[in-house]
């Protein structure tokens, strides 16, 4: 189980390759994964050009972890990995990574999901869209 904050672009697949290296061991039946990437929204008529993400430091990994851990519980999983951007995100670049790996694929899918849809709703991000004519806004809820 791993949580990871980045203050800086990180590279999604490379973190897939190393959570799929435990399938060597022969126990894991399913690799389930969700990338998240800033998208080129309209916001008012005005082109999302970046997002800005803040986070509680220390309160969002222990939050992370915490379900991790809840969803290795419900779903037996062999391993996972919660990867997060903070800062600014370019259109295009990756802002999460949900990986997890199990003996079956049901199990897989769930708890991808339910990590998914939790960290929207449960770790403590904020985020700021800039767009392109130089204004900012406060994204209100976690879409």
């Amino acid at each position: 189980m791993s949580v990871t904050i980045h203050e800086e672009d990180f590279d999604p697949w490379e973190r897939l390759r190393l959570l799929s290296r435990l399938w060597d061991e022969g126990r894991a039946g399913a690799l389930a994964s969700f990338i998240g990437v800033a998208r080129a929204d309209e916001a008012d008529g005005v082109a999302v050009s970046a997002i800005f993400l803040e986070h509680y430091a220390g309160m969002t990994e222990r939050v992370l972890g915490e379900l991790e851990d809840e969803a290795a519980r419900r779903w037996g999983l062999l391993a996972t990995c919660v990867e997060h951007r903070v800062g600014r995100v370019d259109v295009g670049c990756p802002i999460v990574l949900v990986g997890v790996l199990s003996e079956r694929r049901g199990d897989a899918f769930a708890a991808c999901r339910f990590l998914v849809e939790e960290l929207k709703s449960r770790a403590p991000f904020w985020k700021c869209e800039e767009r392109t004519d130089g204004t900012r806004h406060w994204v209100e809820g976690n879409n």
